[in-house]
C-alpha cells in the first residue's frame, strides 16, 4: 500500500475542505450584508459569491477523487503533492477572487490555470497508473 500517496490526498482533501468551509461562510456573510437570503436574488455581489462556491465544488472533488485513485494505484507521494499543492494554492486564490466585491483578474485566471492544471495533471495520473496496474 502507498501510505505516503494516501496520507499526501489526505493531507490536501483537508486543506480543501477547510476551502470549501470558508466558501461556504463567506457566502453566508454576504448573504446576511446583502440581505439575500434565498437564490441570488439577481444581487450581482451574492451570484458572484455562489459561483466562486460552486466553481469550487465543480474542480475539488474530481480532483480529489483522482489523486486518491492515483495514490491507491502507486503513483509517488512527491507528484500527489505537487498536484495537490497546485489544487489548494489554485482553488485559494480564486476564492479570494470571488469573495471580495472586487479583485485583481489575475487571482482568478492563476487560480483556475492551477486548478485546471492540477486536475489535469490527477487525471493523468489516474489513467496511466490505472493502465500501468491493469498492464502487470
Amino acid at each position: 500500500m502507498n501510505a505516503a500517496g494516501i496520507a499526501a490526498v489526505a493531507i490536501y482533501a483537508g486543506l480543501n475542505s477547510a476551502v470549501l468551509i470558508w466558501l461556504a461562510v463567506q457566502t453566508g456573510r454576504i448573504r446576511q450584508r446583502e440581505k439575500v437570503f434565498m437564490g441570488d436574488g439577481g444581487n450581482p455581489r451574492m451570484i458572484r459569491a455562489m459561483r466562486g462556491h460552486a466553481n469550487a465544488i465543480e474542480f475539488i472533488p474530481i480532483t480529489l477523487i483522482c489523486l486518491a485513485l492515483a495514490a491507491l494505484l502507486g503513483t509517488s507521494a512527491p507528484i500527489i503533492h505537487v498536484l495537490g499543492i497546485m489544487l489548494t494554492v489554485g482553488r485559494i486564490l480564486h476564492a479570494l477572487h470571488f469573495t471580495a466585491a472586487d479583485a485583481p483578474g489575475w487571482q482568478r485566471f492563476g487560480g483556475t490555470g492551477l486548478s485546471f492544471l492540477a486536475m489535469g495533471g490527477a487525471a493523468v495520473a489516474a489513467v496511466v497508473s490505472g493502465v500501468m496496474v491493469m498492464a502487470g
